[in-house]
């Protein structure tokens, strides 16, 4: 079993910025890959961004890219999202997610495999 710890969020003025952090612990051994998903009240859950180990590779949807930024820290247990430029259409509940196979959708369809969710944040934009 793996945990997953999100910080970072908050309320922010449309064009700030924002940045989520989130730490894997327990059982990583299988994880290859950690991303961002967000959600609102009564929709599905969104892939936001993604990033693998390995070839390092990131993906984003269309509506942050320029904007947001997926990096891995030292170890590839921890993940962070730059959301800079922020939008009112930004705001929504921000999850981290650990998986051994992590694929995005440039529209924020995603595939999963063997996926573990943190709590998530609140972030929004007004």
């Amino acid at each position: 079993h793996v945990q997953l710890v999100e910080s970072g969020g908050g309320s922010v003025q449309a064009g700030g910025s924002l940045r989520l952090s989130c730490i894997a612990s327990g059982n990583t051994r299988d994880i290859t890959c950690m991303g961002w998903f967000r959600q609102v009240s009564g929709a599905e859950r969104d892939g936001v961004a993604a990033v693998c180990t390995g070839d390092g590779g990131t993906s984003y949807i269309d509506s942050v890219k320029g904007r947001f930024t997926i990096s891995q820290g030292n170890t590839k247990n921890t993940v962070y999202l730059q959301m800079n430029s922020l939008k009112p259409e930004d705001t929504a509940m921000y999850s981290c997610a650990a998986a051994e196979a992590l694929s995005i959708g440039v529209h924020g369809t995603w595939n999963a495999r063997n996926i573990n969710w943190g709590q998530g944040t609140q972030v929004t934009v007004s």
